[in-house]
């Protein structure tokens, strides 16, 4: 009996990652930016499933991670969402992410109708610094 439970618990699937991802020092960070304003569209819904994984696979190896945040609120709750979504690749060398991204650029910016209609703004930085503080 035992061992048909912990057989049981050994074969059950978790959707949490074995490890968090965290920026560190020396990587470099794509930031895409989705600024908001007036008749802007955004689908978040495809960005997460379809758009960034597809680009993600285009990056391949010199990817570490990526990151999406959904805009939600403005510096005060009377203020308007700045952006309504940005994106983050964590990557290794820059210059692999330029080579990749040239050679998939037709189909990234053939992407874009079927998400948004949003010029995205793009910044390219190294990390430098990361600190993590408990709440204990």
């Amino acid at each position: 009996m035992q061992v048909v439970v912990l057989m049981g618990f050994l074969s059950c699937k978790t959707t949490k990652p074995n490890q968090q991802a965290s920026p560190i020092i020396g990587l470099f960070k794509v930031t895409i930016l989705y600024p908001n304003g007036d008749d802007k569209t955004f689908d978040m819904d495809y960005y997460e499933k379809k758009h960034m994984p597809m680009v993600a696979g285009f990056i391949g190896s010199n990817l570490k991670f990526y990151e999406i945040d959904k805009g939600i609120a403005g510096r005060t709750p009377a203020d308007k969402i700045p952006y309504l979504a940005v994106g983050y690749f964590y990557i290794i060398d820059v210059a692999a992410y330029n080579k990749a991204i040239a050679l998939n650029r037709e189909s990234i910016l053939g992407d874009f109708k079927n998400y948004t209609n949003i010029q995205p703004v793009i910044l390219i930085s190294e990390i430098k610094q990361v600190q993590h503080y408990s709440t204990k």
